[in-house]
């Protein structure tokens, strides 16, 4: 057996030049590990079949939807189930690790000519 490989996500993060272009750092069970710094405001979007979990590591997001808005800070994370209209943000850069199925576009339902990322695009 292989020895898994240690992830320094800090050091990964330096290597991200670009806001809303996820990185894959891992895949566990099928799902993708992903990181992104954020800064600007996203676009309305949902995942058809899949949910979506945003897990803050500096910065703060907020996370429109709607019905309200959820704001978090470093260390809290929140899933966005299935099917559910968001629209992330972010006033300032904030780092962000994402766990999603293996494959999902970063704008879910919607094709944007600027903010869609590959899906398996590799830091």
């Amino acid at each position: 057996m292989n020895m898994p490989e240690v992830v320094n996500l800090a050091a990964k993060l330096t290597e991200i030049t670009q806001h809303w272009r996820p990185r894959v750092v891992g895949e566990l069970n099928s799902q993708a590990v992903k990181l992104v710094k954020l800064q600007g405001e996203f676009v309305w979007h949902h995942h058809e079949l899949e949910d979506e979990l945003f897990l803050v590591l500096s910065g703060h997001l907020r996370i429109e939807f709607r019905n309200g808005v959820r704001e978090l800070e470093p260390g809290e994370c929140l899933v966005v189930p299935r099917g559910v209209d968001h629209r992330p943000s972010a006033a300032v850069e904030t780092a962000v690790l994402l766990f999603e199925p293996v494959g999902v576009l970063n704008t879910g339902n919607v094709t944007h000519p600027t903010l869609t990322a590959p899906s398996d695009a590799r830091s």
